[in-house]
C-alpha cells in the first residue's frame, strides 16, 4: 500500500463532502483477513460500517469515485438521520 490511513481518510472526505456536511465521523481500519478497509460512520451513538476492498481504496486514492461507497454513504446518512429523528 502506497498510502496511509490518514491519506485515505483525507481523500474520502474530499470526494464525499456529505460526510462532513451531515456531521458524520469517519473511521478507517484495515482488515488483513478481508484485504479491505473497514469504513465506519458515526454520529452520536449511531454507527454504520462498510467494507472498501483494497483495490477500490487504491482507485479512490488515484481520484476515482467509488460508486459502491458513494451509494452506501447516501443510504447511511438517510438511515442515521431517520434513527436520530426517531422517524
Amino acid at each position: 500500500m502506497g498510502y496511509s490511513e490518514g491519506d485515505l481518510e483525507k481523500k474520502l472526505l474530499e470526494m464525499y463532502p456529505e460526510i462532513t456536511k451531515f456531521g458524520l465521523s469517519l473511521g478507517l481500519e484495515f482488515d488483513d483477513e478481508k484485504t479491505a478497509w473497514v469504513v465506519s460512520f458515526e454520529k452520536g451513538n449511531h454507527k454504520r460500517h462498510a467494507f472498501l476492498d483494497k483495490k477500490d481504496a487504491d482507485s479512490c486514492i488515484e481520484g476515482n469515485l467509488c460508486i459502491y461507497l458513494g451509494v452506501l454513504i447516501g443510504q447511511y446518512i438517510k438511515d442515521l438521520e431517520m434513527e436520530i429523528s426517531g422517524k
